[in-house]
């Protein structure tokens, strides 16, 4: 199979590129400049450094001629603050480009499409009750994005949506995600104050397997939950704190208001900048203290994705955001992919 990336320099694009090589498909890919300095990418990816929103339809189309797949390895994420209506950056940088370019895919003759989404587009399925569109803007451009994306496929044409978790891993000169949470971290000197709840998440190898799974054996509309290990933050902590040099360190589950008290905070300073987040804080209380666990067997088992050291990822991402706020690696932002 010959298939077109966006994204393919990013974190999960190169890795997904990576996979789908060893298994005998072709791989070229768009991205963003500059490339990751010391980042390894796949030697026999093919590469165009542009912004694709930058290009025309008719070069798009050109990229497009003959490919058979498309992978949007691209996109932002929900740590992000600005102007309000958040929504509007959300949906400028996850769903109108997508539209786009399932449009000229699917006028093109290519037959699957892979797309990056959020495992929050999973639970707010999962759980209506709790409204996770109507307060949190991330997660409603979410849902918006795979509804679009969905419309496009027929039996001529398979649309497949990742809801992806928590990724660990890292790719050399990239800046992890995951800074943010080692420096708050590394600020609680006595104990480390979190509250009860955990989350799903995977290994970047496996987010690879589940791009190239899909690509293979997407059909229609479908979206695929992917999850396999299913950790509390308790535990996920207890093995950043091994890899930060504290094994030690206690940590302390903290009852839900004092971190919903924590969370008007961060809402509070939004309204005093004039900015909104991505997800509303307050509401989003009640999530960060549930389990927001997914089972392998949903997607990733159907998906071929395999087992993995997820231990190793996690200490992979601390050390490299540890390097980062040392300033002892030159690294670039991730910009979404």
């Amino acid at each position: 199979m010959k298939v077109l990336m966006i994204g393919g320099t990013g974190l999960l694009g190169s890795q997904a590129a990576r996979e789908l090589i060893s298994r005998g498909h072709s791989v070229h890919s768009i991205a963003l400049p500059p490339l990751p300095e010391g980042a390894l990418l796949p030697p026999e990816m093919t590469l165009t450094l542009k912004n694709s929103n930058d290009m025309t339809d008719d070069e798009l189309r050109a990229a497009f001629a003959g490919m058979d797949g498309f992978v949007f390895a691209a996109g932002v994420y929900e740590r992000v603050e600005g102007p309000s209506p958040i929504y509007d950056f959300f949906k400028k940088y996850n769903i109108t480009p997508l539209e786009r370019m399932l449009r000229l895919a699917k006028e093109s003759g290519v037959r699957h499409a892979v797309i990056a989404g959020s495992y929050f587009s999973y639970f707010a399925k999962k759980w209506p009750e709790m409204e996770m569109t109507k307060y949190h803007p991330y997660i409603r451009s979410r849902i918006d994005q795979e509804n679009m994306a969905f419309s496009f496929a027929d039996e001529n044409f398979a649309v497949s949506v990742l809801e992806l978790p928590y990724i660990f891993g890292a790719q050399k000169g990239r800046k992890p995600v995951w800074v943010f949470l080692v420096e708050m971290l590394l600020k609680m000197k006595g104990a480390i104050l979190y509250p009860r709840g955990g989350t799903t998440m995977v290994t970047v190898r496996q987010v690879g397997q589940a791009f190239a799974g899909a690509l293979e054996q997407g059909v229609g509309a479908s979206a695929y939950p992917i999850g396999w290990f299913n950790l509390t933050w308790r535990e996920m902590i207890a093995i950043m704190n091994k890899y930060m040099g504290v094994p030690q360190k206690k940590i302390i589950t903290i009852p839900k208001f004092l971190f919903a008290m924590s969370a008007k905070k961060i809402e509070q300073s939004q309204r005093t900048k004039g900015t909104e987040g991505g997800l509303d804080m307050a509401k989003f209380v009640d999530m960060q203290t549930s389990n927001l666990f997914i089972d392998k067997t949903e997607a990733c088992l159907p998906l071929g994705v395999t087992d993995d050291d997820i231990d190793a990822a996690i200490g992979e991402s601390v050390l490299l955001s540890m390097d980062v706020l040392d300033q002892k690696a030159k690294v670039i932002d991730m910009k979404g992919e």
